[in-house]
């Protein structure tokens, strides 16, 4: 377990605030004076001093089905699709992926306006509350960037999916076939 405790002013006092990291969990308490008195995590809690900062824990978002298409060429892009399953009562969302054979990473939506459709770049993918969330060529994917090596057909590979209240998912990531 880690502890972070920083201070910062206020107009009219000084505000401590702690952090406590704990495998899945991430909680965080605020307190206000001059004196932070340092209690065992669990009467925190009990006290209702610190909360966790999501509900459900890590476990209750599962991300599956991960794979991406072959790609002969270094440097080129590749669509990562998966499987995202929210098991939660309350939405989450995915933030970042980061993987090792790719530079970058974008989010995108495919925008269905006027016209032909169009890729468009977002902040962030919303998955819904107790819903299964399928991320795909023709609708939300994750596009990596800049790839730094060939992918072949039966390759796999590691993401680290990071949700804002799931915290981050380590997933296995299967090279298919050319298209």
């Amino acid at each position: 377990m880690t502890v972070v405790i920083r201070a910062f002013a206020s107009r009219s006092r000084s505000v401590f605030a702690a952090s406590t990291l704990i495998p899945n969990q991430r909680c965080t308490a605020t307190f206000a004076g001059a004196a932070v008195v340092l209690l065992p995590l669990g009467v925190l809690l009990h006290l209702g001093a610190i909360t966790p900062a999501h509900s459900g824990g890590g476990e209750a978002v599962k991300v599956s089905d991960a794979w991406v298409h072959a790609a002969e060429q270094v440097g080129g892009n590749v669509v990562l699709s998966m499987t995202i399953k929210n098991e939660a009562d309350v939405a989450d969302t995915l933030l970042r992926v980061r993987c090792p054979v790719a530079n970058f990473s974008a989010k995108h939506t495919i925008d269905r306006g006027e016209g032909s459709p169009a890729m468009r770049e977002i902040p962030s993918i919303p998955i819904a509350a107790s819903s299964m969330t399928v991320l795909k060529p023709d609708a939300y994917h994750v596009m990596l960037l800049q790839t730094r090596q060939a992918l072949a057909a039966g390759e796999v590979f590691n993401c680290s999916i990071v949700f804002q209240k799931a915290g981050t998912i380590e997933t296995e990531v299967k090279v298919h076939g050319l298209p």
